[in-house]
């Protein structure tokens, strides 16, 4: 398999600065929270231990991404194991992207009230400014981590 070294680093800087948010959060910083909005949002103002739990749980499942691009970079002797890292990145990858840009054109909608969306201003703008292209930026990422599969 070929790694891409810097789409590599890139996207283990982003994994974890975006679980970094979630730990942020977490532990009860409020920066940058209005801008998700809706019910992420109010649900942040006066947490249950519930939420503060998913959202911790949330960072930690994050940095399952980092290892898994770290894991690119073992020489793995089994054609297997590699194989099985290389389609797993792959799919993270267009996933990450299709549901940033999903989330894109559904939000953009709303702000064309062809859909009711229950965002407000504040929440719509940093999700079509930062959020949403934020998650595609990072399938973006993933998906060029690895160049091709090639048998060894």
């Amino acid at each position: 398999m070929q790694v891409n070294k810097w789409w590599l680093t890139v996207g283990v800087i982003w994994t974890v600065l975006f679980a970094g948010m979630s730990f942020y959060w977490a532990m009860g910083g409020r920066l940058g929270v209005r801008s998700l909005g809706g019910a992420i949002y109010e649900m942040s103002l006066h947490p249950e231990p519930s939420f503060i739990l998913v959202v911790w749980l949330t960072g930690f499942v994050k940095l399952l991404g980092a290892l898994l691009l770290l894991l690119l970079l073992v020489p793995w002797k089994n054609t297997v194991i590699s194989k099985v890292l290389y389609y797993l990145t792959k799919i993270a990858g267009v996933f990450l992207f299709v549901y940033g840009l999903l989330n894109f054109i559904t939000i953009s909608m709303g702000a064309f009230a062809i859909l009711d969306m229950d965002l407000e201003a504040h929440a719509t703008f940093w999700r079509l400014v930062f959020w949403e292209p934020f998650w595609m930026i990072g399938g973006i990422c993933y998906f060029f981590s690895v160049k091709k599969y090639r048998s060894v």
